[in-house]
């Protein structure tokens, strides 16, 4: 039995999914910096990543489609919006946290010349 010949058609469209997720530079970013300070205004996160605005507009949307991140608009002004994980998004804490110790190992076993 392998782990390929276990996966419902159901499960490998939630696998293209964190995939499509993880192969992008900002999004994986996004997650993270959203792990570990919660709920962030947009100009917070623009400022944190140094990305432009146009850019995480597009990726907060995609993530939101995703149901990985929610976005919270308050009826204020000036306009008042708050990004923060979804119960799925909190769930990719343990998956970030694999994929740094797998860097931090990979960093300290491999030469440098591979690291390109």
């Amino acid at each position: 039995m392998n782990l390929i010949d276990d996966i419902t058609p159901e499960m490998a469209e939630k696998l293209a999914i964190l995939n499509e997720m993880h192969k992008n530079k900002w999004r994986p970013d996004i997650v993270n910096l959203l792990l570990e300070k919660g709920t962030l205004r947009f100009g917070e996160i623009k400022k944190d990543l140094g990305i432009t605005q146009k850019v995480l507009t597009e990726h907060l949307k995609w993530l939101e489609q995703h149901e990985i991140v929610q976005r919270k608009v308050f009826a204020e002004v000036p306009p008042h919006v708050e990004y923060s994980l979804t119960e799925v998004g909190k769930h990719l804490r343990p998956v970030h946290e694999s994929m740094r110790v797998w860097a931090d190992f990979y960093a300290q076993n491999s030469s440098p010349t591979n690291l390109d």
